[in-house]
Parts: structure tokens; C-alpha cells; sequence
């Protein structure tokens, strides 16, 4: 019989990063994944409008979409350095830049890419009070989704977000099948 204890305390350690496009439900699904888990989650978007002292809408329309990046990265650096933190949802284009994904992977970091249809993303992104400066019409959005997804299929896990899925249904499915 062999020692499952080191497994175990491997999986009570596991560390994630949530990816996926605007409107999927990154931050509701870590919300509830950290309520089960009874663990500390991190929302990178948050930590960067509390460190810029500025929402991400000013920081690109002001600055533009390479400038936000870069501060994006910095961020995303601190946001790995808190090892407390187990649940690390990203903004939808932080997956998109090699040197964050290599910065998640180098932390030990397990990326888990939660997809959906763009139409179910499209009618989270209308109905959201967060305004998305890279999505501000269906034409603009559909174009970066599209963009975006041969990217998302280099995390390590994928879980398909349905409709008729709740953000707790999909916490529940990556808690049994990434954490158990």
C-alpha cells in the first residue's frame, strides 16, 4: 500500500489561476471555489484598480492597451509573491501576454481556462455595471474573443461554462475535479 499523504497535502496546497474571456465569470467562480476551499482568493483586475488608485477603463483610454499590460504584469508579480492566496482570478486579456503565463506557470500556479460561448459571455459583458474598454460593441468583443482563444487552450485545465450552469456549479465541478 502506498503513501497518499503527500498527495494529499499536495492537493490542499494547489494554487490556481482562473482564465478566460470577459463575462465568463472569473471572479464568481473564484468567489465560490475560495468559500469552499476556505482559502484566500485574489482578483487581479481589483488589486489593480486599488494599487493604480484608478479604474482599468481610465488607465486604458488614458494610456492605451500596451501601457495597461505593463502595469498589468507588475500587478500580476505581486499578486503571485502573496502565497496565501490560492485562488487567482485574471482579468480576460492578462492570459493573453507570454510573460504572464510563464510568470503563472513559474509560481506553481495550475492555469484552469473557463470557456463559454461568446453569446453567453456577449449578454454577461451588456448587462455588467463594469464597463470593458476593450468590448465597448458585439463587433469589437467578438473579434477579441475570437483572438483570444487559441491562447486560453494553453491552460492546463478547461472547464466549458454553459448557460444554464451558476457560477457555484462551476466552482463545484473545478473543486471536485482539480481539488479533490
Amino acid at each position: 500500500m502506498g503513501d497518499d499523504s503527500g498527495k494529499n497535502t499536495a492537493r490542499a496546497e494547489k494554487r490556481i489561476a482562473l482564465t478566460g474571456f470577459m463575462g465568463v465569470g472569473k471572479t464568481s467562480v473564484a468567489r465560490h471555489l475560495a468559500q469552499m476551499l476556505r482559502c484566500e482568493r485574489l482578483d487581479l483586475d481589483s488589486l489593480i484598480e486599488i494599487n493604480e488608485q484608478r479604474r482599468i477603463v481610465e488607465i486604458i483610454d488614458g494610456e492605451g492597451e500596451a501601457a495597461y499590460r505593463k502595469i498589468e504584469t507588475d500587478n500580476l508579480k505581486l499578486a503571485l509573491g502573496k502565497t496565501s492566496v490560492r485562488i487567482l482570478s485574471l482579468g480576460g486579456g492578462a492570459w493573453t501576454v507570454a510573460e504572464n503565463r510563464d510568470l503563472i506557470r513559474e509560481s506553481g500556479l495550475t492555469s484552469v481556462w473557463l470557456e463559454s460561448s461568446f453569446n453567453h459571455c456577449w449578454n454577461n459583458i451588456r448587462f455588467s455595471k463594469k464597463e470593458r474598454p476593450l468590448a465597448r460593441n458585439k463587433i469589437a468583443a467578438r473579434k477579441l474573443f475570437d483572438d483570444r482563444q487559441e491562447i486560453y487552450c494553453l491552460a492546463d485545465w478547461h472547464f466549458i461554462v454553459k448557460p444554464d450552469l451558476t457560477s457555484f456549479d462551476v466552482a463545484r465541478q473545478i473543486h471536485e475535479e482539480v481539488f479533490s
